[in-house]
Formats: structure tokens, sequence, C-alpha cells
């Protein structure tokens, strides 16, 4: 650890590392092994050219050494004493300058080798992608490209929600291209590479949208493995389902939200059946980017200083334009319209309704162990 890292930690500032969980460098030397023998091989013609000028000629180090550069390079003559060379100057020259030629021919040989069949081009960019996603905190990692992949990016793009979305197609990198992916790993989704590379200790959630239940089932086992070991919070994980049946079984194996696609549309149609008139009011208000209303839940904790207060101490509608429209109990009992009189305990949550802003704030008042003195 640097002077500078101690000094932050002594002090209690946050060390944030950049550097990837899974890394790339040996791959990437291996790749590039193959450039050693012609780098050896230019460096012992020099090292002879040099040799054989101070013995032939009695030059000295550095004169030697440019006379063997421009010799080796064959870049030209007459810097030095080229015209009064001897016989065997001549000849040693000769030697050298086919041994130049030879070594450089071979050097770019491989060269164009590893570059064209190996697979170093690919390696590089995938390291840059890493280092990109290892900035990143509290995203959400996407396992699994399909439509439902292509239309939850835009959502999280629209939100400026960070995700990385992993795959294992070939052209992944052709697919994040076309949908916008700004992150994005080409790996088996559930293997412990793809969640190293994916930084997934440092996310918030994951979301696995295959339309195969196995591969949502293996996922969120391989998942729930990973938090064991490392010892961290409960990840938020998403899944899909096509079933009702599906949707009970993932579930039960770990899965905190799961969507079953066919139930959703036919409730969504539903509602628009039943009420056209209203337009689809979810997807105005609560889907739109930069909505006038926005709902969102909160959890109330110990600590905080509503507790035991009642619901119109907070005067969260007076001072924030925010209204309680239910409150979900640590039973599980859920109070829809509460009264102002209502007393909030202690691990209940709060269902709020307001702009975005208003929510926000209203969320670090919620949180706080004292009574703000504006309220």
């Amino acid at each position: 650890m640097s002077i500078i890292n101690k000094i932050k930690k002594s002090l209690g500032w946050e060390v944030r590392r950049v550097k990837p969980q899974y890394d790339l460098n040996p791959i990437i030397y291996s790749q590039l092994k193959p450039l050693r023998l012609p780098l050896i091989l230019i460096q012992i013609v020099m090292m002879i050219g040099t040799l054989g000028y101070v013995y032939l000629e009695d030059y000295s180090i550095m004169h030697a050494i440019f006379q063997s550069a421009y010799t080796l390079t064959n870049t030209g003559f007459g810097a030095l004493n080229e015209s009064n060379f001897r016989n065997e100057t001549i000849v040693f020259t000769v030697c050298l300058m086919l041994s130049g030629f030879a070594s450089l021919i071979f050097a770019v040989g491989i060269v164009i080798d590893v570059i064209a069949n190996g697979t170093l081009r690919e390696l590089l960019k995938e390291r840059k992608m890493l280092y990109k996603i290892a900035r990143l905190r509290r995203h959400f990692v996407i396992f699994y490209h399909n439509e439902y992949t292509i239309q939850l990016a835009r959502q999280f793009r629209e939100n400026h929600i960070p995700f990385v979305v992993v795959d294992s197609s070939d052209n992944i990198e052709q697919i994040a291209k076309e949908n916008h992916y700004p992150y994005f790993i080409k790996e088996e989704p559930y293997k412990e590479l793809a969640f190293l590379k994916s930084h997934l200790s440092s996310a918030k959630g994951v979301i696995s949208l295959s339309k195969n239940i196995s591969d949502n089932i293996t996922l969120i086992a391989s998942v729930r493995l990973y938090e064991k070991e490392l010892g961290r919070n409960p990840f938020l994980i998403i899944s899909n389902a096509e079933t009702q049946n599906e949707k009970i079984r993932l579930k039960k194996l770990g899965a905190d939200k799961v969507v079953a696609t066919p139930s959703l549309m036919a409730k969504r149609i539903s509602a628009m059946a039943i009420r056209p008139d209203m337009e689809n009011v979810l997807e105005e208000f609560l889907y739109k980017k930069d909505t006038p209303i926005d709902m969102e839940e909160i959890y109330v904790n110990e600590q905080s200083w509503i507790v035991d207060r009642q619901l119109k101490d907070l005067r969260l509608r007076d001072i924030l334009k925010v209204s309680v429209i239910g409150i979900t109990e640590a039973s599980g009992l859920f109070i829809q319209m509460p009264k102002g009189t209502t007393v909030i305990k202690a691990n209940c949550r709060l269902l709020l309704v307001g702009s975005q802003k208003g929510i926000a704030r209203a969320k670090r008042i919620i949180n706080l162990t004292k009574q703000p003195e504006d309220i």
C-alpha cells in the first residue's frame, strides 16, 4: 500500500480500486511470447556488431553502437569512418547488414503472425472494457441477451442506471454496438469468471432474462453461492418466467423478484380493456423518464426519528408534496390509504407517491435519527 493510500485509510477516506478482479495480463503476455525470440536475436546481432567495431576499428563504445545500429537497419553510411575500413571490417559490415536484414524480416513476420492469427487485439479490447467496468458501483449485471434485454437496457439508459450485459454469443461486440450497451462481457453467464469480469462483488443486483428456466435456475444458484463466498449483503436477484409455476419455483430457489411475462401482459391488457380512457397510466407516470409523478417504497429503521409518531407529524404533503398511500408493517400487514393518526412502527415500509425530487428528500428525512428543525 502506497503512503498516500495509507494516509487516506488513516483519515477514513474511501480508497477505491479500479483494477479489475480478473487479470488478463498473463494471457496477453502469453500472446506476446513469440516476440521474445526476434528481440533477443536483434540484441545479440547488435552486441556482436558493437564488439566487432571496437576490435576492428578501435571505435569507442558509443561510436560502435551507432555504427552497428545504422548498419543493422541499412539506413545508410557516411557518418563515421566507413571510407577507411580495412578489408576485414568491410566483410564484417556486409555480414552484419545481411544478418540485420534477416533479423528484421524475421521479427516483422512474427509480429504480423501474432496480430493476424492470435487473439491479442481482442484481449486488449477486453482488458480496456474490464477496467471501465471496474469503476462501476451499485450497478446491475444483466445475464443473457434477447429482446427483453434490449428493452430493459433502453429503460436503464434513460434512467441513468449503470449496467453490464453478460452473454456468450460470439458476436456480442456487434450486438452491444447495435443496442448501445455501454458495458458488455463475452462469457458463459453461470461461470465465476463472468462474475469476476462483470465486477459482481460491487453490484447492486443481478437480472437473469433467459427464456430457458434451467438457465435462470443455474444462474440464481451460482449467484447465491458466490454471495456466500464474498460474505456480503444479499444481491437483489430479478428473473423472468414463462409460467406461474416457473415463477413459484424461481422464488423458492432464491430469486427476490420474478416477472411472469404472460401473466404481466394479461394484466396490462385487462387494465386497458376495462379502463381504456386511462391510456396506460403506469407507462405514462411510472415508466417514463423525468415523470412528474413517481412511486417508491421506503424502509423505516429502528433509529429513525419518525418511529412511534403519527403520520401527520411528518408533514410530507405540506413540505415536500409527497403522500403516503400505503404502509407495510413488519408483520406483512398492508394498510392502504392510512389516516393521519396512524402510528408508524419500526421496520415498516412506507409507500410514497410524489415527484422524484420530493421522494428523494423524503427518503433522507425519514432516515435521520433526529427530527429536522423545519418539521
